[in-house]
């Protein structure tokens, strides 16, 4: 019976298969549930110093922080793109990456150039083949990324601004949602866009600066940066560990169905093989 011990290898293989699927799916769980912990943690001051400089971007300021005006003309946009190092997480790269193409194009489609900044080997690998000028990348974050992994990107994109090689600087993100929804979406870090809080109305008050306001604004709207682009990838890290909890389930949940026609067909191909063998015997008997 060639053909049922060909269904038992390949039950063989699947349920194998399935046990690691499995055992990644209880892994992914428990790193999902401490990735949220640090995500949550990193939000309340990502969060506060974001309100804090959009207020200042809406002030009055006695020292025009280049942090904080739009240029007259825009050449070129830096964008930060945010992916995993690793795989087997669904299509949470794909859709960061379709998102980061899709704004590229907007950008190309006015006439402006662009200038990368990426996170993760997943981005590396994609823009390599796809193409772009990369002008600083960080890899090999683990699943407790520091921020001190992150510095010379983040100095590379900043001092870049600074300096007038790039106009605008955007982060491409994914959102945590929840455990079965990971939103990409585009931010603008530089220039700091202002407050939404409309009663709050530019050009009628300021802050009151110690020491001078260079020194305070240089270092605050510094941190603000580097704090929104470390909470985007502390929030990735939570994000690919649900986008690979539910990848390992559905494939487990494959794996078993497989497993059950696999099972049914290996019957059926048992039963005909004892059917054949019946009819055999019965047909020698009949012609002795």
């Amino acid at each position: 019976m060639a053909a049922g011990k060909e269904i038992r290898t390949k039950i063989a293989s699947t349920e194998n298969i399935q046990k690691i699927t499995k055992a990644m799916e209880m892994v992914a769980a428990s790193k999902m549930r401490r990735a949220q912990e640090r995500m949550q943690a990193a939000r309340p001051y990502a969060e506060r110093i974001r309100v804090v400089a959009r207020h200042i971007a809406r002030a009055l300021v006695e020292y025009r922080h280049p942090f904080l005006f739009e240029r007259e003309a825009v050449k070129n946009v830096g964008v930060i793109v945010v992916s995993t190092d690793r795989g087997l997480c669904g299509g949470l790269n794909v859709n960061l990456f379709r998102k980061a193409l899709q704004f590229a194009g907007e950008v190309q489609a006015e006439g402006k150039g662009l200038k990368l900044g990426l996170i993760g080997s997943k981005a590396q690998a994609f823009f390599s083949h796809v193409g772009g000028e990369v002008m600083a990348n960080a890899e090999k974050l683990g699943d407790h990324p520091e921020l001190k992994d992150l510095v010379g990107l983040m100095t590379a994109m900043i001092d870049a601004y600074e300096e007038g090689a790039i106009d605008r600087l955007v982060i491409v993100e994914n959102e945590f949602v929840n455990t079965m929804s990971q939103q990409p979406h585009v931010v603008q870090l530089l220039p700091i866009p202002p407050s939404e809080d409309e009663e709050m109305e530019r050009g009628q008050w300021d802050y009151i600066y110690e020491p001078e306001a260079r020194d305070v604004l240089d270092f605050a709207l510094r941190r603000y940066i580097e704090s929104l682009i470390f909470q985007a990838v502390t929030e990735n890290v939570a994000c690919e560990m649900a986008a690979r909890m539910v990848a390992m389930k559905s494939s487990s949940d494959n794996a078993g169905e497989v497993i059950d026609k696999l099972q049914l067909a290996y019957n059926k191909a048992r039963q005909a093989a004892i059917t054949q063998e019946i009819s055999e015997i019965v047909g020698g008997a009949a012609a002795v």
